[in-house]
């Protein structure tokens, strides 16, 4: 059995057999990826009555197209990205890099992991478990496969795909998503790339990383358009240095293939000091231009609940316009993000069941962008903070032993406050996403950035720019009035 088969095996059984369905449902749960995961296991395991419903493949996005595969191609990736910067401390090395290996792992990972999602373990801890296009029927009742499920409460979970720009000729043109992009097996030479979002940055390095020669094309002025202008600017030096070329500014006017080449037609902006026509020339297109809410089928106009183009209309309790039916995840949310996801599910299983007053809003969700340095963030964005009033402390890694220790001074960290009370935050360095989660949690229990100050990090680690943030923020206190006060009390002291 190859990895393929491994992870169909769990996550899609060959031979399933749909049960027969209970009489009435605590919990009907649409969409078996991230969200629907959690609301169907969390609701069985507290003792409710539960349904799942997947059209596709148990574990959604997440498992199958999306952070786990695309996180093990970056590992291959990072290994080459070490072996380079190892010059820097004096080891030289040549990596070799062997494509159909790499993808081979990265599917090998991705069914290592398939066990979580699997059928057998939600049949285990009692969710009944149907494969099938899942369509309301009423306001309590959902069908699939020739079944009528009945519920007291229902969740759409039902996630988003790859959003597919308007261009002209590009229906006409083989391209990769995000939904194939890992089933490659052998290395394109070229590949372009359209979307410089953290999906279109990540993929651009990675491949780039590995061999391929990789053109990134941004509509925008600059890539990584939500987050710190700064955090931009660093990312796009380094996927330049990695060989990444960068054309922002950029209207596609059209795509044509031709032989084995994909071409796009190019019309560039002033920023890039262009403003004729071009063309970039690709053995192979990735499209990464963002995702939309899969809410196609489901018949929720027949059951009253409201969507729109971001997808499921939900209030601050992610109830939709119908009481009884909730949504969570990358359907009804602008974060579309596992961990999301997942706190989203948290909520929806105390409010439907235990008609909870718990508020999406209150969530602090913080989010990276996994490029080499890796891109953190936390809070309002950059624009917005400094809009309310925050004023940013940065804490430059040049000036943290431990990145310089390593070679990895490339990066900052800046947090955004109004008196201490954090309010943003972004982080540009190695390993960015295990730290942001840290400022998170202090945002989260509402302390200040002085807290920073009083935490005892280990030396020498990249933490210490949260120490410093902490001291740098301390010395702000330090006001013409407190030095007077101080200076005074430190003569008094002298005298006695």
């Amino acid at each position: 059995m190859n990895d393929d088969e491994r992870l169909l095996a769990q996550v899609c059984p060959e031979g399933w057999r749909n049960p027969d369905p209970a009489p009435l449902y605590d919990l009907v749960v649409i969409g078996g990826g991230t969200a629907g995961l959690v609301c169907a296991a969390g609701a069985a395991g507290l003792g409710a009555r539960v349904a799942l419903v997947e059209r596709g493949l148990l574990g959604g996005d997440c498992l199958n197209t999306g952070c786990v595969p695309s996180k093990a191609l970056l590992r291959a990736a990072r290994a080459v990205h070490d072996a380079r910067a190892g010059a820097g401390a004096g080891v030289t090395m040549t990596p070799h890099v062997n494509f159909a290996a790499v993808m081979s792992s990265v599917r090998a990972r991705r069914a290592d992991l398939a066990h979580h999602d699997s059928a057998a373990r939600l049949a285990s801890i009692g969710v009944h478990v149907f494969f099938g296009d899942a369509s309301f029927t009423g306001p309590r009742a959902v069908a699939v496969a020739g079944r009528t499920l009945r519920f007291r409460r229902a969740v759409v979970a039902t996630g988003g795909r790859p959003s597919i720009p308007p261009v002209p000729g590009l229906s006409g043109v083989p391209y990769l998503t995000s939904e194939n992009v890992f089933d490659l097996t052998e290395q394109p030479r070229a590949l372009l790339v359209i979307g410089g979002g953290p999906i279109g940055c990540e993929m651009a390095q990675a491949f780039a990383l590995l061999g391929t020669t990789v053109t990134l094309i941004e509509a925008g002025p600059r890539i990584l358009p939500h987050e710190d202008a700064d955090a931009a600017e660093i990312v796009t030096r380094r996927l330049e240095q990695d060989g990444v070329q960068i054309a922002t500014d950029a209207t596609i006017a059209d795509v044509t293939r031709s032989g084995d080449r994909v071409r796009l037609r190019l019309t560039l902006g002033l920023e890039t000091r262009r403003d004729d026509n071009t063309e970039a020339v690709g053995e192979a297109l990735l499209v990464a231009t963002g995702r939309s809410p899969n809410v196609e089928g489901l018949n929720l106009e027949g059951t009253g609940i409201k969507h729109g183009a971001a997808g499921v209309d939900v209030d601050d309790r992610l109830r939709s316009s119908n009481r009884r039916i909730f949504a969570a995840g990358d359907v009804c949310s602008r974060f579309h993000f596992t961990h999301a996801a997942d706190a989203m599910a948290r909520i929806v299983i105390q409010n439907a069941l235990f008609h909870g007053r718990r508020r999406a809003s209150a969530l602090v969700i913080p989010w990276s962008t996994y490029t080499f340095p890796e891109v953190a963030h936390v809070g309002l964005p950059a624009v917005e903070a400094a809009q309310a009033g925050g004023e940013p402390i940065t804490v430059h890694l040049a000036d943290v032993d431990r990145a310089v220790i390593d070679g990895e001074s490339d990066g900052f960290l800046r947090v955004h406050h109004q008196s201490g009370r954090i309010i943003a935050a972004t982080l540009v360095a190695p390993h960015a996403g295990e730290l942001i989660g840290y400022i998170a949690s202090v945002m989260r229990r509402r302390g200040s950035l002085g807290d920073f100050s009083s935490e005892i990090f280990p030396y020498p680690t990249l933490a210490d720019a949260l120490r410093k943030a902490g001291d740098a923020y301390r010395r702000t206190q330090l006001t013409p009035r407190v030095r007077g006060m101080l200076r005074r009390y430190f003569a008094l002291t002298r005298r006695l």
